[in-house]
């Protein structure tokens, strides 16, 4: 091609190639247009159409003149051209690309923007519309893919929120119950589901191979309990195989009828289609799952951009998203789970400490016990039964519920004692092995196999009870009896930690009832002894009334070293004793004992009162006394009223008459079991009048750790007169009132005599 011919023809001018083109028929430029060119009439019949636009559509001009234009579009085309194209052409004489799908001769659609003009005579009545149609196939390609990029990048900002404001929520989440209750709103929020819930996963019995795990639904929104209770049938033994699938979505179809009619004859009752479970798991650690219920016109995205009632899948970015919650609710959950645990932990030390505490304080075995029962249904069980072995066989001294009007049922329970026989009962499996029974999950044939009767297996189901732990109380190598615990449902089974807790707190009990028992054992011991060692009460004195009182000390073994002796001698003489061997235990009682024998013993000789201290002092270490002690000891003729007295390290008696009262002056000598003292023991005589009364005591009656002797000594002068009365027994009766309290720190010994003539 040479330069001087542009268009290829060599020896022809461009300039007249370039005007012959011009002027030839512009028919050639209608026909041949790169789009489409056609006339309509105003009823849109076609009365002239270009080549190009039959090639489109498929069509010959011949077929097309004539034709409506509007038959050739789609039935939304259609629709559009009679209530806009046409108002709109009429209104304001030209329409401009205006998008339509015209209809080939295959069927299939052509995209087209249409121009259009409308020409009117000269009163504006239409006579033709000329209409340009441009194909628009590629546009509306990249309309539809810039509108789904753009709805990707949406739905894609929307996930982003979610997510962002789960992590966020959970961040703020401190107990499992709070991140449940974020993980449920959210997901079914997002997903527009009917309903949700998060099921937690107790991790079965390790070495168990029959253990199932246990499944607790946190926190539920939207589904019913017939549903998930089918849910948990169904996941039992295939929980863990399931959560390994990951995402999955289930739908209620022919399939899901046939292998799980209960699952979805539950579906269809709650109008569900679909359920979409998420596993929640941290580390590889699978704590749970999210089961989100979707109606049966679901809306399909996470977050949706239709309208409503457009049903479409779950996408592969939705299962990311939900994968990804399921991950972040799982870090969630662990971290929630070690901060209760702790949580726990330290409650669990609490309660032990406050055990430790209130058994402390316990008197006896039966205070302990109840003590113990009322402590355990307060934090650690929902029912807690004591069994004690005794000399009548095993008991059942406690039983008591957390709430208050269930304990009827826990009263019952206490009422049907335990028998060996019942050998499945875990109370007595652990009483017989000595060690820790944990049902971990009770069933209703267990209640009936360890109840003793119908009425027995009632109560039991009635409690619901859904975990029991029976932990042996033993101490010194013996089996004392066993604690057992209760959880009923509401609380959930027992975990390790509960039952490490009981078996500690049973070690406290065991020890404390083991102590108990030896004090009770001790009192009754002592009460034997102190009642065959304290002698019988005065005999009949002609001329004389008497009364004696002995209360032993509230502290220790109850039995203590003071004791009275009144003698009535063969001369018409009586003789007279009150004393206190230091300390109030058995040895103070047993060396009392031997005193009072020996001083009954000396009487046979007639001696005087300070011949009988001076001969005590002097026969001490002979007589192997392992306690020393205070005596008064005093002849009387009742006859003459002739009074003799002698005090071996002894309060004075004192004297009341006629509303007056003193202390004789007896002077003391050494207490006996001293070093002798280098004179013999003084005494003093007098008469005691007929009317008068003499009380000799020991100093628990006037001494008390806040007060000294002296305090005491003038409170009893007191109370002796306040008394205003010569009745031996009134008397005793109103001082030891006045003088004395529930609790006494020491014995306390009272002879009162009166002279009546």
């Amino acid at each position: 091609m040479s330069a001087t011919d542009p268009v290829g023809n060599p020896g022809q001018d461009p300039r007249a190639q370039l005007g012959r083109l011009l002027e030839e028929d512009p028919a050639d430029l209608y026909e041949s247009a790169p789009m489409g060119y056609l006339s309509t009439l105003p009823d849109g019949r076609i009365v002239k159409v270009n080549r190009t636009f039959c090639a489109w559509t498929g069509r010959r001009a011949d077929d097309l003149i004539g034709t409506r234009f509007q038959d050739l579009l789609s039935v939304g085309g259609r629709v559009f051209h009679e209530t806009h194209l046409a108002p709109l052409l009429r209104m304001q004489g030209a329409v401009r690309e205006i998008a339509l799908d015209v209809v080939r001769v295959d069927g299939s659609l052509l995209p087209c923007l249409l121009n259009a003009v409308e020409l009117r005579d000269e009163s504006g009545a239409p006579l033709l519309v000329r209409a340009t149609l441009f194909e628009a196939t590629a546009r509306r390609r990249y309309e539809r893919e810039l509108l789904a990029a753009q709805r990707a990048a949406e739905e894609s900002e929307a996930r982003s929120r979610v997510v962002q404001m789960v992590v966020s929520d959970l961040a703020a989440a401190t107990t499992v119950h709070d991140v449940a209750t974020v993980i449920v709103e959210r997901s079914r929020a997002a997903l527009g589901a009917s309903g949700a819930t998060l099921v937690l996963v107790d991790e079965g019995v390790a070495g168990d191979p029959d253990s199932v795990p246990a499944l607790r639904a946190v926190h539920t929104e939207g589904l019913p309990p017939e549903l998930l209770a089918a849910l948990r049938d169904a996941a039992n033994g295939q929980l863990a195989l399931e959560l390994a699938q990951g995402v999955r979505i289930v739908e209620l179809d022919r399939r899901m009828r046939s292998v799980q009619p209960t699952v979805a004859a539950a579906m269809a009752g709650a109008g569900l289609s679909e359920l979409v479970t998420v596993p929640v798991a941290a580390d590889s650690r699978r704590l749970g799952v999210l089961i989100l219920g979707l109606g049966d016109a679901p809306n399909g995205d996470l977050i949706s951009l239709d309208e409503p009632g457009v049903v479409e899948p779950v996408g592969a970015a939705d299962i990311e998203l939900l994968s990804t919650l399921g991950r972040q609710a799982g870090q969630a959950l662990e971290r929630a789970l070690l901060h209760e645990e702790t949580a726990r932990q330290a409650e669990r030390a609490a309660f032990l400490l406050e055990a430790a505490r209130l058994l402390a304080g316990a008197a006896d075995v039966s205070e302990t016990v109840e003590r113990l029962a009322q402590l355990a249904v307060g934090t650690l069980a929902d029912l807690c039964v004591i069994d004690l072995v005794t000399e009548q066989g095993l008991t059942r001294p406690a039983a008591r519920h957390r709430d208050p009007q269930l304990q009827h049922l826990a009263d019952e329970v206490r009422e049907r004692h335990l028998t060996a026989r019942r050998e499945s009962h875990p109370s007595i499996r652990a009483l017989r092995e000595g060690q820790t029974q944990w049902v971990r999950m009770v069933r209703p044939e267990f209640l009936s196999s360890i109840s003793s009767d119908e009425r027995h297996a009632e109560v039991a189901q009635s409690l619901d009870l859904t975990s029991i732990v029976a932990v042996p109380l033993m101490a010194e190598g013996r089996r004392l009896g066993v604690v057992t615990i209760c959880a009923d449902r509401q609380r959930g089974s027992f975990t390790e930690a509960d039952v490490e807790v009981a078996e500690q707190l049973a070690l406290q009990v065991a020890l404390v009832v083991a102590k108990a028992q030896r004090y009770e054992l001790d009192v009754r011991t002592s009460h034997t002894l102190q009642a065959n060692l304290l002698p019988p009460d005065p005999p009949p004195l002609p001329g004389l009334s008497t009364a004696v009182r002995y209360l032993p000390a509230t502290y220790g073994a109850e039995v203590g070293g003071d004791f009275y002796d009144v003698v009535q001698l063969p001369d018409g003489q009586v003789a007279l004793a009150v004393g206190d061997v230091v300390g109030h235990d058995i040895t103070a009682a047993a060396t009392m004992g031997q005193l009072n024998s020996v001083y009954r013993a000396l009487l046979a000789d007639r001696p005087t009162p300070s011949a009988v201290i001076d001969r005590l002092q002097a026969s001490w270490s002979l007589l192997g006394m392992q306690r020393m002690a205070t005596a008064l000891f005093a002849s009387l003729d009742a006859g003459t009223g002739q009074l003799r007295i002698a005090s071996a390290g002894h309060p004075p008696p004192l004297l009341i008459t006629a509303g007056h009262a003193e202390f004789l002056p007896v002077t003391p000598s050494r207490m006996l079991g001293a070093p002798p003292a280098p004179a013999p023991a003084l005494e003093w005589a007098g008469v005691l009048p007929v009317g008068a009364t003499l009380l000799l005591f020991t100093d628990g009656l006037v001494e008390s750790r806040a007060a000294d002797i002296d305090e005491g000594l003038a409170h009893l002068l007191a109370a002796a007169v306040d008394a205003r009365t010569s009745d031996p027994d009134e008397l005793c009766d109103r001082v030891l009132a006045d003088l004395t309290g529930t609790h006494r720190a020491d014995d306390i010994a009272l002879l009162a005599l009166t002279r009546v003539g």
